[in-house]
């Protein structure tokens, strides 16, 4: 079989992230008519390009790739360094653009708390690991996956650490960034062996999605 025949899967989750790329594998000329309307599909086979498409939860692109199961993936940067795994990052598509920070009251504006430990809120627990004991900070994490804002808001923690895009939801809090951990956006990543056995099918593919990036503008 060719490498121009080989059957490329993509992992994708439905939404933002998807439909932009979805936007630049169309400029490629390729027909993502039907990942763009699966129904109650969860795998689209589209033959005419030898592409395989399946949609799954954001926090599980990089799972699946990393098992093989998928030889591509669009995933956000905070929910890739969450993950952990060991995948090619090969291009930064650059939409879903935020920053990933510590927000929290600001400096000497912060509620008395009873809790000796200083706690963080948040659903990025291994970042907030990380991050934290890179500056030798002792937390406790608190593990939220939504309205991550109400932690410091009602006294179950001292800070959050959570995506931040245009900072209206802090501000409607009463909170502000204090620290930026890093800034996020779409990438493409790869499964270490695709890109050996499919690396001239994965090359072609990146070429084209760089090209589009480039006449985005």
């Amino acid at each position: 079989m060719g490498n121009e025949q080989q059957v490329i899967t993509m992992a994708l989750a439905k939404g933002r992230l998807a439909e932009k790329t979805f936007d630049l594998l169309e400029k490629m000329g390729l027909d993502c008519t039907g990942p763009r309307n699966p129904g109650r599909q969860l795998v689209i086979e589209d033959p005419a390009s030898a592409m395989r498409y399946i949609l799954v939860k954001p926090s599980d692109v990089a799972t699946y790739v990393d098992h093989g199961v998928a030889d591509l993936g669009v995933v956000g940067k905070d929910s890739l360094l969450e993950a952990g795994r060991p995948l090619y990052e090969l291009l930064d598509l650059g939409f879903g653009a935020c920053r990933l920070c510590v927000a929290g009251y600001p400096r000497g504006e912060e509620p008395s708390v009873s809790h000796a430990t200083f706690r963080v809120a948040t659903k990025y627990p291994n970042i907030a690991r990380s991050y934290f004991s890179s500056q030798g900070r002792t937390i406790e994490i608190i593990e939220l996956h939504g309205s991550v804002e109400l932690g410091p808001v009602i006294g179950l923690s001292d800070v959050i650490l959570d995506i931040v895009e245009s900072g209206a939801t802090l501000r409607a809090n009463g909170l502000e960034v204090l620290e930026e951990v890093c800034p996020c956006s779409a990438r493409l990543v790869c499964n270490r062996v695709s890109l050996k056995t499919k690396r001239e099918r994965i090359r072609s593919l990146v070429d084209g999605l760089a090209e589009g990036l480039g006449s985005r503008a």
